[in-house]
């Protein structure tokens, strides 16, 4: 029953901080108009997410745009159901609240000595789970399927699983994830690594037998989300279908020099994907985060003590690395894991055109946020750390009711939500915006 509640008042307060999020932000509001478009219009979203738009139109190139009609569905179709501008942001969040129960899920029966009430805390209230996924940004989609394929990839490495979930679902748990992300969000490039490792441990542990009906679940996955990309390629053909999305790749040296600063290089924004980083999401640089602090100067002890601990998490992380743990067997591996995955970005961003900012690989989060359990499980076995913890998360939650009610007065729906409103009702997208100039949909 208390399990029941808490799951109840965790749904429920991820859904009131997503429908405070913003909303009139232009890449918001474009995602917004794809699925808009298609509810008002009845024609198939045959591309999704626009991608790198400023720095394309800068140069005087036409933007990306990801090919596919996952993300025009995905916000589309809860208007047939319930015709109101918070739909969209209502199937959202189940989708996103359901996925980290299975992170969660997973975690425990990983680390069942860590406290569950502090697993499924955190990660529902952790800033990169909340800022990103609770409100309508193709990102948060990504979310809903880098869960499923990380942990059906873990269950299918010898040295890992805990044989939690079978190895067909596993496998189409994988594949059915791989497309759902290549439609949203061009990261998942990253993804095909673990696969090749995946079939690879596989081959090796069972032989070709085995990694044949491997692959078939695995194709059975893919081709349920695959489908919804195929009706792009059947009229516009495979040159034109890619969305130009091929101009993306570019040897760039740049990316490995940034990719190494020590405070916002790959490995310090990988690990703040499971730490409380604040700065980020209540300003754009010191003098608005200082303003914010003022404005709300109720919140500045809570927000001083999640801060705090919010810039030691990584460095915890980061040193914890070099230690053994006792009676975790399978920490050697996750900790190598974890090396390999930041490595793999390194080399990644060598054929990138954007640079290795945060959102480019959020789709690895589901590796920071087991990485960092691991990292806690021995310290939380002692009751004053769990006290510790407890306070933490609740300074969390008080400063995220804070940015929440910010939010809701600057840039949320309820700005303008008539204006959303009657663009749903008049069956006329274009009274809330636009797509941009040179959109394939």
């Amino acid at each position: 029953m208390f399990a029941a509640v808490l799951l109840t008042l965790l749904f429920l307060f991820r859904l009131g901080f997503g429908l405070c999020e913003n909303f009139w932000g232009d890449d918001e509001k474009q995602i917004y108009l794809i699925g808009l478009k298609f509810f008002t219009t009845g024609l198939w979203p045959y591309f999704g997410p626009d991608v790198d738009v400023e720095n394309l139109q800068r140069a005087g190139l036409p933007f990306v745009q990801i090919p596919g009609a996952l993300q025009g569905l995905l916000v589309g179709l809860p208007f047939y159901i319930f015709p109101f501008a918070e739909a969209p942001l209502l199937f959202l969040n189940l989708l996103s609240f359901l996925s980290l129960c299975l992170l969660a899920w997973y975690c425990t029966r990983r680390l069942p000595e860590t406290p569950r009430w502090f697993i499924w805390v955190w990660l529902m209230t952790a800033p990169w789970t909340l800022n990103f996924s609770t409100h309508v940004n193709n990102l948060s989609y990504v979310l809903v399927g880098s869960v499923p394929f990380f942990v059906g990839a873990l269950e299918t490495y010898p040295s890992l699983s805990k044989k939690l979930i079978p190895a067909r679902w596993a496998n189409f748990m994988m594949g059915a994830s791989l497309l759902w992300i290549i439609q949203l969000h061009l990261s998942w490039i990253i993804l095909l690594p673990y696969v090749v490792a995946s079939f690879y441990f596989q081959f090796r542990e069972d032989g070709g037998k085995a990694l044949g009906r491997s692959a078939l679940w695995f194709a059975l996955g893919a081709m349920l989300l695959g489908s919804l990309v195929l009706p792009t390629y059947l009229k516009y053909g495979l040159t034109q279908g890619m969305g130009r999305t091929s101009s993306m790749v570019s040897l760039s040296a740049d990316n490995l020099w940034s990719g190494l600063n020590p405070a916002e290089g790959i490995l310090p924004r990988f690990l703040s994907f499971a730490s409380f980083e604040m700065a980020r999401f209540i300003g754009g640089h010191t003098i608005e985060r200082l303003a914010f602090l003022r404005q709300h100067s109720w919140v500045i002890p809570f927000a001083l003590i999640a801060g705090l601990v919010g810039i030691l998490q990584p460095v915890g992380m980061l040193i914890l690395w070099f230690f053994p743990k006792r009676g975790q067997a399978d920490w050697r591996s996750i900790k190598y894991l974890t090396l390999l995955t930041v490595c793999l970005l390194y080399l990644s961003f060598l054929f990138s055109k954007k640079g290795p900012t945060s959102h480019t690989f959020y789709v690895l989060l589901p590796l920071a946020m087991i990485y960092g359990f691991y990292c806690w499980n021995n310290v939380l076995k002692k009751r004053g750390w769990r006290v510790f913890a407890a306070i933490f998360l609740a300074c969390g939650m008080i400063f995220n009711v804070a940015l929440a009610l910010d939010h809701y007065r600057t840039n949320s729906l309820y700005v303008n939500r008539s204006l959303a409103q009657s663009a749903i009702d008049a069956g006329n997208y274009l009274i809330l915006g636009e797509r941009r100039s040179g959109a394939l949909y």
